[in-house]
C-alpha cells in the first residue's frame, strides 16, 4: 500500500510479480476502458432493475456480473482463445498471421461460429480499441496477439464485411501478449465494470422510485458538464 497502484496489485496477484511501469500503465488504461459504457448496457440494466426491487448492494451487483455473458462482456477468453489458436498455427505451418486470418475466417464462417471480439451493436469503430491498441503500440506491449486480431479484422473486412475490433477484443489481444491465461481473461472486464455497476445501483437507490418501468435508452444525462482530463 502506498507502492502501487490497484492494477499493479492485480497483476501481483494473477502472476505473482509485479508489472513494468510500461505494462502497469497500460494494465490502468485497460480497467478505464470497461469502466463504464451507460445504462444501456445489459449488466447497468441488470444492476438497475434488481436494485429497484429493493435488492441491497452485493445482490444488485451480482445481478449486473451475471449478465456478463458471452454477448456482453464475456468475449475476451473465447478471443483470446481465437487468436492463441491463430499465432501458434502460423507458427507450425510456418505461414503469416495474414494467411491464418485468411483460413480461420473461412472455416468459422463454414462452422457457422463467431470469433469473439468482432462486432458491436453500437460502435462502427470502437474509439476505446484505437486508445487501447495506440498506447499499447506506443509502450512496446503490443505483439502478435495485437497483429492476429488486427490481420482478422482486415481480412473480414476485404470480404464486405465491416466488423470493429470491440472493447472485449482489445483486452483479448492484449492479455495475449501480456502472456495472462486466458481462463481467467473474462475477470478483466468485470473487474473493470464493477465500479461502473456500483455507480448506477447507487443513483437508482438514491434518485429513483421503487421498481419503476426501467427503459435502457430512455435516459437524460443531468451530471457535470464535458471535463478536461
Amino acid at each position: 500500500m502506498g507502492h502501487v497502484t490497484f492494477s499493479q496489485a492485480v497483476y501481483l496477484a494473477l502472476t505473482g510479480v509485479l508489472p513494468s511501469p510500461e505494462v502497469a500503465k497500460l494494465l490502468d488504461a485497460m480497467l478505464v476502458s470497461s469502466i463504464d459504457h451507460g445504462p444501456t448496457a445489459p449488466s447497468a440494466y441488470a444492476a438497475r432493475t434488481s436494485a429497484s426491487t429493493g435488492a441491497p448492494l452485493n445482490a444488485a451487483i451480482g445481478a449486473g456480473i451475471l449478465s456478463i455473458n458471452r454477448f456482453h462482456g464475456a468475449a475476451i477468453s473465447d478471443g483470446m482463445m481465437v487468436l492463441l489458436e491463430g499465432i501458434q498455427r502460423a507458427q507450425d505451418e510456418k505461414k503469416t498471421l495474414d494467411e491464418i486470418a485468411v483460413e480461420m475466417i473461412a472455416e468459422y464462417g463454414a462452422q457457422k461460429k463467431r470469433i469473439g471480439g468482432l462486432g458491436h451493436r453500437i460502435h462502427s469503430d470502437d474509439p476505446r480499441t484505437a486508445k487501447l491498441f495506440s498506447l499499447a503500440k506506443e509502450l512496446g506491449v503490443a505483439g502478435q496477439g495485437v497483429q492476429m486480431i488486427e490481420a482478422l479484422h482486415k481480412h473480414f473486412h476485404a470480404i464486405g464485411k465491416d466488423l470493429p475490433i470491440n472493447v472485449d477484443g482489445a483486452l483479448a489481444a492484449i492479455l495475449v501478449d501480456l502472456e495472462i491465461p486466458p481462463e481467467i481473461g473474462n475477470a478483466f472486464f468485470i473487474m473493470a465494470r464493477i465500479p461502473g455497476l456500483v455507480a448506477h445501483i447507487f443513483e437508482e437507490q438514491s434518485r429513483e422510485r421503487p421498481m419503476r418501468h426501467i427503459h435502457p435508452t430512455d435516459v437524460t444525462y443531468d451530471g457535470p458538464d464535458p471535463r478536461s482530463v
